[in-house]
């Protein structure tokens, strides 16, 4: 029991450590890019894109080779292996001298953030199956915690020096290395592991599923659609500070509003609307207000009106938990954890698409060259695809139980705004047979 809860602690504060350590970063990082191109917008918004996707891509290919390399070696090295990395990377990232640094520091903290899936097999290796679920929702809370606090800590630190949020960062990453070093055994017996495979290492396999079935593959176009709409705020510092001038604590205050907000609505909101309305209405009743919120964001003329926009974008979180529920009525029970895999490489997609696809647009719509300027043209896009989301939910059939539909609404993960991504953890959270 001791060993359990210790487990259990570690891994709340290693989630949470390392949310707050990218989220620190969060309102600072588009404002270290454009120190480095001398305040060109334009091509800041290029490589905020560029910095985007290749953040994504390193999670999307190396958070299943993680977990996999966990099942063989163990969840120790593999965790303590990230937190190292990552606060050995973001000191490199505090002091890099050009872009190219700051570059391939991006690069590599793509690559050493991809443990949750890890955190998350380690749970499952100490905790029984009847608590798991409490245990899961800890990390939950831990991801949400993490990523309210970090912007509202590294805005400040911001207004000092772009650089000082990734020292702490380094600090906090580091810190939790020590402890996990010093104070938390393995959790994996040797008996209980696999050899590594590039098979399982495989980050899209499990999308064959979701072709399965036709309304599966209806409802996962559809997800598919409001995730990516979701990575809007891959732009969002360089939006305030191109339109609102607003400073780095601003800019990390509105960050953590966004948190507060996605974990009030996910949590407190989602269990109602599904109990009262059914999936299918929630689920239209969430794109509907995430698209009006985005239209306001685009159309804001004052930094005011965009915060407002803030609490009705967020409403767009009770649409995810429906959706999943809709999708998990489709396949048979052996099939869960599968789907739930196929759902998480669907989001790491979305992340791999979405902050080229946003910022490449917002960059093209202030460029001073075209004679049309339109800096609010990326929430207008995400309006749109949440808007035909829309549409394509109101062909989906009404799932039969309710009850099924309230205990996902309440147990489905929360999807935090873009930079941070949990990989695909369903297919990890299963102890090895």
């Amino acid at each position: 029991m001791k060993t359990r809860k210790a487990a259990v602690a570690f891994i709340f504060v290693t989630v949470t450590l390392d949310m707050l350590a990218i989220g620190l970063i969060a309102p600072v990082l588009p404002k270290l890019i454009l120190d480095f191109l001398g305040g060109n917008m334009k091509v800041a918004a290029d490589w905020n894109g560029i910095f985007g996707t290749v953040f994504a891509a390193m999670q999307f290919f190396f958070s299943p080779v993680l977990g996999v390399l966990s099942d063989r070696f163990g969840r120790r090295p593999v965790i303590l292996l990230s937190n190292l990395g990552l606060g050995l990377d973001y000191i490199v990232m505090a002091l890099a001298p050009t872009m190219s640094w700051l570059f391939l520091g991006r690069i590599i903290s793509g690559i050493t953030s991809s443990s949750i899936p890890t955190a998350m097999a380690y749970i499952a290796d100490v905790v029984p199956r009847e608590k798991r679920a409490g245990a899961f929702g800890m990390v939950g809370v831990a991801f949400g915690l993490g990523f309210i606090l970090g912007p509202a800590i590294g805005g400040p630190l911001g207004d000092i020096s772009p650089r000082l949020p990734f020292l702490v960062a380094a600090g906090f990453s580091l810190t939790n290395w020590f402890w996990g070093y010093f104070f938390v055994p393995e959790s994996l017996p040797h008996e209980r592991r696999k050899e590594f495979t590039l098979r399982r290492a495989n980050p899209v396999g499990s999308l064959v599923l979701l072709r399965s079935h036709h309304e599966l593959w209806h409802l996962a176009t559809i997800q598919f659609l409001a995730y990516v709409a979701h990575n809007v705020f891959s732009i969002w510092a360089l939006y305030a500070i191109y339109r609102y001038a607003w400073s780095q604590s601003m800019i990390g205050l509105s960050l953590a509003v966004v948190g507060v907000c996605t974990a009030v609505i996910s949590a407190g909101l989602t269990p109602r609307m599904v109990a009262r309305f059914g999936e299918r209405r929630t689920l239209y009743i969430g794109q509907f207000f995430g698209a009006t919120g985005m239209l306001i964001a685009g159309l804001a003329r004052s930094g005011a009106v965009l915060l407002a926009s803030i609490p009705i974008i967020s409403m767009w979180n009770i649409s995810m938990p429906a959706a999943q529920g809709m999708m998990t009525h489709r396949v048979s029970e052996r099939e869960q954890g599968e789907l739930q895999g196929a759902i998480g490489s669907l989001r790491s997609l979305s992340f791999l698409i979405g902050p080229g696809l946003f910022s490449w647009t917002y960059a093209w719509f202030i460029n001073p060259e075209h004679s049309f300027h339109l800096p609010g043209a990326p929430y207008y896009l995400g309006a749109a695809m949440l808007f035909t989301a829309m549409l394509m939910s109101t062909r989906i059939e009404q799932p039969q139980s309710a009850a099924t539909s309230i205990t996902t609404a309440q147990n489905a993960d929360v999807v935090p705004p873009e930079g941070v991504t949990s990989g695909s953890v369903a297919p990890f959270i299963d102890p090895p047979e």
